[in-house]
């Protein structure tokens, strides 16, 4: 299971300190729509708005992307993934390929209590 590796998009987590910094890590996923979603959708942009057929098909990537770059984290050792984050191309115009790309990172709970912030 990848359900305990911790996904942000920040550079750190709060309440944990990072213990190690293991490196780059991603997940990738390409993707085409078929014949029938590129026909429905593109019928729905003769009217405009959403097109749904799009819309789910990305919502799909990024969720599997993430979950690569969770087995592809886990698989380094890590139990964190900091600095998250998405980049997307077309290829060849019929597929979208989605990469999922952080820094993979042992953390643990950081019981210390805050200290403030102090300025100059």
């Amino acid at each position: 299971m990848t359900d305990d590796i911790i996904i942000v998009s920040t550079p750190y987590l709060p309440g944990y300190k990072i213990t190690k910094t293991i490196g780059f890590t991603w997940g990738l996923i390409v993707r085409s729509r078929g014949l029938g979603g590129n026909i429905a959708a593109g019928l729905r942009s003769i009217v405009g708005g959403e097109i749904h057929e799009y819309t789910k098909l990305l919502n799909e990537s990024r969720e599997q992307a993430l979950d690569r770059l969770k087995e592809h984290a886990k698989a380094l050792g890590a139990n964190a993934v900091i600095g998250v984050e998405f980049d997307s191309s077309e290829i060849g115009q019929i597929m979208t390929e989605l990469l999922a790309y952080g820094t993979a990172v042992v953390v643990e709970k950081d019981e210390s209590p805050a200290s403030p912030v102090r300025l100059g």
